[in-house]
């Protein structure tokens, strides 16, 4: 371990900092598109893979683990699979095999919005394995219960 001061550390620190500031700043403008595709697949993902899971956790009281995994698995891979496919994975172009055209999506859909289909697929493979697995224990179902109403809010009151 190198001796280094406070002084010297927080200096190296901030350095590291501006060359990273700097790094992100260089990805964000080259190629063109590299921010804006990799925020809509954070969205897309998060659509295809965490909404359902949460949805039916508080609405489907025999939403159970297996089902959450199988839907979050099943939503995430399909919506990846159809981005990477169009994009190129990582959006590398050269590694695309069906080319980002509007003639090769899917009903239509360009890549940045399939999550939307990702999040029907989970939701139809979590509510299968659902049907087939074992109902979560009573306690979770009262659980689900109490969260969609609360047994101590009391009455509305007025103003």
């Amino acid at each position: 371990m190198p001796k280094i001061t406070e002084r010297g550390e927080l200096n190296a620190s901030r350095i590291a900092m501006a060359f990273t500031v700097l790094f992100a700043g260089y990805l964000g403008f080259n190629p063109p598109d590299f921010a804006a595709g990799t925020v809509a697949l954070a969205f897309g993902l998060a659509a295809s893979s965490l909404f359902p899971a949460l949805m039916l956790g508080i609405f489907y009281k025999r939403m159970n683990t297996a089902g959450a995994v199988a839907g979050m698995l099943s939503g995430i891979s399909v919506t990846l699979l159809y981005v990477f496919q169009h994009t190129g994975i990582m959006f590398v172009q050269s590694t695309s095999f069906l080319g980002n055209m509007s003639p090769n999506w899917f009903f239509g859909i360009e890549p940045n919005a399939f999550g939307a289909v990702g999040a029907m697929v989970n939701f139809i493979v979590a509510m299968l394995v659902c049907r087939f697995t074992a109902e979560p224990p009573i306690e979770i179902q009262q659980l689900v219960d109490n969260v969609r109403s609360p047994f101590s809010a009391g009455a509305a009151t007025g103003h």
